[in-house]
């Protein structure tokens, strides 16, 4: 089985894509970026950017049933590579423990400070 899904409620994508794909219980989740879903505001500032980000994952996975816990991997693209503690220390309020398996790769980006995709379980 294979479903692409918009989550009302979440950020609008920049681009021709889906919010997820569930694929049998995996869902794959796009990558997001920190603009606030409601104003379509991005903050200039990387700790905001990162929380928010964080938190349309979040709303995207809770529109497909699942949630933070059912992340098994993350990939994290960030513009500064400096920032790494600064946004490791973020990440770890939304995984304070057992997180998933991550990457994180330091790239060019236009406008936005981090992005962020992720593949999570549904849960049985």
């Amino acid at each position: 089985m294979r479903k692409a899904v918009m989550v009302e409620g979440a950020a609008k994508p920049g681009g021709h894509y889906s919010h997820a794909v569930i694929a049998d219980r995996l869902v794959f989740v796009a990558g997001q970026a920190g603009a606030d879903p409601v104003t379509g505001v991005l903050s200039d500032k990387f700790a905001d950017q990162v929380r928010q980000t964080l938190k349309n994952i979040q709303t995207i996975l809770r529109g497909v049933g699942a949630d933070m816990k059912d992340v098994v991997k993350i990939n994290t693209y960030l513009t500064d590579g400096s920032r790494f503690q600064e946004y490791n220390t973020i990440y770890k309020e939304f995984f304070p423990t057992e997180p998933p398996a991550r990457t994180t790769i330091g790239c060019q980006m236009g406008g936005i400070l981090v992005e962020i995709d992720c593949i999570a379980l549904l849960p049985s």
